[in-house]
């Protein structure tokens, strides 16, 4: 069994980063812009990870802080100015926001070509058709860095995807089969699940279940992604159970240490896409 561990994709991308922007002059170097609205724990964890990445490649970061009690109106105006503000490169912001805002009327007012987190529907319009324009949801790209890393070829592959989301699900198939391969969704409601996922030859696994994957929905050549980010007795977990399956499969992503921990990195991409010319 090979380990698909992400902290080596996660560094070769960082690595690229930082040899781009040791290049230019710290005064002209884009900028990644983080709006949040209030103070909620998981917010301010990841704020700390993004500014934490940022550092080690030397990508300058401007948080914009906003109170809880912010008007749709303020914060809409806050991104119209970071749209306008060339040094600006990339936006992030946090979600969910507070029920009182129009958070449909916030994300579409993030300009397509600074949105960083897929957030904007006509990005993800551009991606369902190819568009080359189009920035893709931070997850299905990390994915997609793991099985090149890896050495997975898609080309004629038979992938299950068991996610039918929007941000997930629908455009990682829609990159898949641009690599030619044989894509089905599937989701919790489909019927005879194993049956489908044990013929495939990749899995990936999204259902927001711990541990609900067991060896019976993989054969012994399956290479399994699981996206899957849960908590029960024993910590954090995936959607797979890990210590039953990964000794009957091919190739597996544990929990943490997988796709989680390339898709922060796979951000940052989003500012810098000159540095993977």
């Amino acid at each position: 069994m090979i380990e698909l561990r992400g902290k080596a994709v996660a560094d070769a991308l960082k690595e690229k980063m930082k040899t781009f922007l040791d290049q230019v002059d710290e005064l002209n170097r884009p900028k990644l812009a983080i709006v949040r609205v209030g103070e909620r724990p998981d917010d301010l964890a990841y704020e700390r990870m993004v500014l934490k990445n940022c550092g080690a490649i030397g990508l300058p970061v401007q948080v914009e802080a906003m109170s809880e009690a912010v008007a749709t109106e303020e914060l809409i105006g806050t991104i119209q100015r970071l749209n306008d503000d060339v040094a600006v490169q990339g936006i992030l912001m946090f979600r969910p926001l507070p029920k009182h805002i129009d958070e449909q009327s916030v994300i579409e007012s993030v300009a397509v070509e600074k949105d960083v987190d897929c957030m904007n529907p006509e990005n993800l319009q551009l991606r369902m058709v190819s568009d080359e324009r189009a920035v893709a949801p931070c997850t299905p790209e990390a994915v997609m860095r793991i099985l090149e890393h890896y050495g997975y070829e898609l080309e004629g592959k038979n992938v299950v995807i068991v996610n039918r989301s929007t941000v997930i699900g629908r455009p990682l198939a829609i990159m898949m089969m641009e690599k030619n391969a044989t894509v089905t969704i599937c989701h919790s409601r489909t019927r005879n699940l194993a049956e489908i996922t044990s013929r495939a030859d990749i899995v990936v696994t999204g259902v927001g279940k711990a541990r609900f994957f067991g060896p019976e929905y993989f054969n012994e050549n399956s290479v399994v992604i699981d996206i899957g980010i849960n908590f029960d007795e024993k910590g954090s977990c995936g959607d797979v159970d890990y210590e039953a399956v990964a000794p009957k499969v091919a190739a597996i992503t544990p929990v943490p240490g997988g796709v989680g921990t390339v898709t922060s990195s796979v951000l940052l991409s989003h500012v810098l896409p000159q540095a993977f010319y």
